[in-house]
């Protein structure tokens, strides 16, 4: 480390009123907010929690009373596909099922796969909203009912009624921005988790003293449940096809871990510790929440009003069987309908996320065009995909009227599809990608100095063969899966067909760099530490320039605690004279490249940036003057190509000895370049 650079005269100030206003463009994305693993959890457990308000009644409708113990096979296997995602996510932060099969089997496979998680991500949507409302519905009529009121709710009419209106909330909250919807998915969760203690309370209670022996383990297949191999009879006979065809009819429980690929890149630091985090929070929750309920509901409700009343809001049955008088139950179940509201109906925001990433992930490769990414010019979020996504399940709540089954049985198709690609994908880069993981699904050992993924490729085993059960025995889902995942593999391939045109005429990315973040410039003409969005009481302030000289940066990033600290990342946009009062809302390429990649290593980092783009004729006195600005504790700069670090450091102290004297004083200049660092301390 150079010693310190000795402190040059200062020179005189110029007067106060001589300062003029320093204009800069605050950037914009999306991307440069990141969130606990609290809200990364809440976020992806409002998808795979919620299935637990329907997969029991769903599942049971088709394999009978021995429901629950697939259902609690199905969350035990869920941990292993999660490990699936969590070792991708350490190789791609920017990842999901597009990404990993790309890079492992090429783009037709790649749109392929996403292609079929679209399906699944435009069905969570309009199931969970469909079953939060058929919550509601019934709970209106049992309260009806108590209080001697006349009538019933027409179930189907409101069921679709309060189902738009839910998707509409949460549509406009995506395009506000994640940071919102995440806090809104933490409360879900967190008043969700204590209604559920305290129905399971009441459910343990209730067995205690009305003992109920366990569900049986056998499960009864019906015509519908075994799709094409009804006129088999070895179909029927064979215990192993009722074993796949149960737990195919349970996958339903097991969506959302795409949704974890696509929040990894918004979790903060530390990102692979809090990823795991997120897992062992989603797992936990999931295991105990999904399956305890479905085998309480089974156990504790009278098999001929389960079916016929509760079959769609098996918990709100449950609430209303438990041990106590009559209001008491009723009292529970709205309860029960209060959080189910919430969880479903944020599982309809975690779909809008989920896709919202995906479609990124195939934008910024250049399958759809540059269109859909161009952020909104308030919130910087890709909104022109949200109101895609919220315009297709709006579509599909419209369609089925508010059946849920239906919903259900079809929903799986996607979920076992993208599980089957992302899976297989991995097990290809264990041969084809040999660069350290910093993790690996367990169970992997050395054959004639090749590693064998034995883990990894008995998960793909599993879920192959469920899927291809379920193309066999799901009859809707996989027509209406395969016609869906048709029609968006024909869009993915003409737009891409389309865009590469355009691709062409551009200049092509530097070596490195897949895509170009879109971003929005917000003029600033007095610069000012709230509108930038700096809260935090220590400020840094680094300057960028070259792409390719960011050591600096990274440094930074890595010593950073964001808890206390706000790091403003600042570009001098250096025009001619006579030519700064204009326009200049212009991104150059290479100060396109320059934000991508700051974006990048924000998200890499799990750490919140502040760029801001300041139009100057001397740079130096630039960063002088938003130093003074926004009340920096330190200036951190590159090494330059042209002048010496200690020449640097003159020139800047220069430039701050040339604004008003202020209050704010021990501001600390750096350069830092590789392995060196030169501080000045005014």
């Amino acid at each position: 480390m150079s010693p310190a650079v000795e402190n040059p005269s200062p020179l005189r100030p110029r007067p106060s009123s001589a300062r003029p206003p320093t204009t800069a463009y605050i950037v914009t994305t999306a991307m440069l907010s990141f969130i606990s693993f609290w809200r990364a959890g809440a976020i992806v457990l409002c998808d795979l929690g919620s299935s637990a308000f329907y997969a029991g009644g769903i599942a049971e409708q088709a394999i009978g009373k021995a429901a629950p113990w697939f259902i609690l096979g199905i969350m035990l296997f869920a941990n292993c596909v999660r490990m699936v995602y969590i070792e991708s996510c350490s190789m791609f932060v920017r990842g999901g099922v597009y990404k990993v099969v790309k890079r492992a089997m090429g783009g037709t496979l790649a749109k392929i796969a996403v292609s079929a998680l679209m399906f699944d991500y435009i069905l969570t949507g309009p199931i969970s909203a469909v079953s939060a409302s058929h919550y509601l519905v019934s709970f209106l009529n049992d309260l009806a009912g108590y209080i001697k009121m006349p009538g019933q709710l027409p179930e189907a009419g409101f069921t679709v009624i309060f189902s738009v209106a839910i998707l509409i909330y949460f549509w406009r909250k995506n395009v506000i921005g994640i940071e919102e919807s995440s806090d809104k998915a933490l409360k879900i969760l967190i008043a969700t988790s204590i209604v559920g203690l305290i129905i399971l309370g009441f459910s343990a209670v209730t067995l205690f003293l009305h003992p109920t022996p366990l569900p049986p383990m056998k499960p009864v297949l019906t015509e519908g449940s075994l799709g094409w191999l009804k006129g088999f009879s070895w179909a029927h006979d064979w215990a192993a096809i009722g074993i796949l065809v149960a737990f195919g009819h349970s996958l339903l429980a097991m969506s959302g871990e795409e949704s974890l690929a696509q929040v990894y890149r918004e979790i903060e630091a530390p990102k692979l510790k809090n990823l795991k985090k997120t897992a062992i929070l989603i797992g936990t929750f999931s295991l105990l929440f999904t399956s305890l309920m479905t085998f309480f509901a089974i156990m504790i409700i009278p098999d001929e009003i389960r079916g016929k009343q509760y079959s769609a809001n098996l918990i709100g049955g449950l609430a209303m069987h438990v041990v106590g008088p009559e209001l008491l139950r009723l009292f529970l179940h709205g309860l029960v309908v209060v959080v189910g509201f919430l969880i479903l109906s944020g599982a309809v925001n975690t779909s809008i996320i989920g896709a919202n990433g995906v479609l990124n992930r195939v934008s910024e490769d250049g399958v759809l065009t540059d269109w859909f990414r161009v952020p909104h010019k308030r919130y910087g979020t890709t909104s022109r995909i949200i109101n895609l996504v919220f315009f297709l399940q709006l579509f599909t709540i419209f369609a089925c009227r508010g059946e849920i089954y239906t919903l259900g049985e079809a929903y799986a198709f996607g979920v076992v599809w993208s599980f089957t690609f992302i899976t297989l994908a991995m097990v290809i880069l264990r041969f084809k990608d040999l660069s350290p993981r910093d993790w690996k699904v367990p169970l992997n050992f050395h054959w004639r100095n090749r590693e064998i993924p034995l883990g990894l490729g008995l998960i793909f085993l599993v879920l192959l063969t469920l899927a291809l059960t379920n193309l066999v025995t799901k009859v809707t889902a996989t027509q209406w899966g395969l016609a869906f995942g048709a029609s968006f593999f024909v869009i993915f391939t003409l737009s891409e067909r389309s865009h590469k045109k355009k691709l062409l005429e551009r200049e092509p990315l530097p070596e490195g760099l897949e895509y170009e973040e879109k971003v929005n410039l917000k003029l600033d003409k007095d610069l000012d530490p709230v509108d930038c969005g700096v809260k935090k009481n220590r400020r840094i302030l680094v300057t960028v320039r070259d792409p390719h000289n960011l050591y600096h940066v990274r440094r930074v990033l890595e010593d950073l605690d964001p808890d206390t600290t706000d790091l403003i990342v600042m570009t001098a946009k250096v025009e001619k004279p006579y030519q700064i009062e204009g326009d200049l809302t212009h991104l150059y390429p290479e100060e396109r490249n320059l934000l991508t990649q700051i974006v990048n290593l924000a998200e890499n980092a799990g750490k919140k940036v502040i760029p801001i783009i300041v139009p100057a004729r001397d740079p130096y006195f630039a960063i002088g003057k938003v130093a003074h600005d926004l009340k920096v504790d330190e200036v951190v700069v590159g090494r330059s190509g042209k002048m010496s670090p200690e020449n640097q450091l003159e020139n800047l102290a220069i430039a701050w000895g040339g604004l008003p004297e202020s209050e704010h004083t021990g501001v600390k200049f750096r350069v830092i370049w590789p392995n060196r660092e030169q501080v000045y301390q005014l």
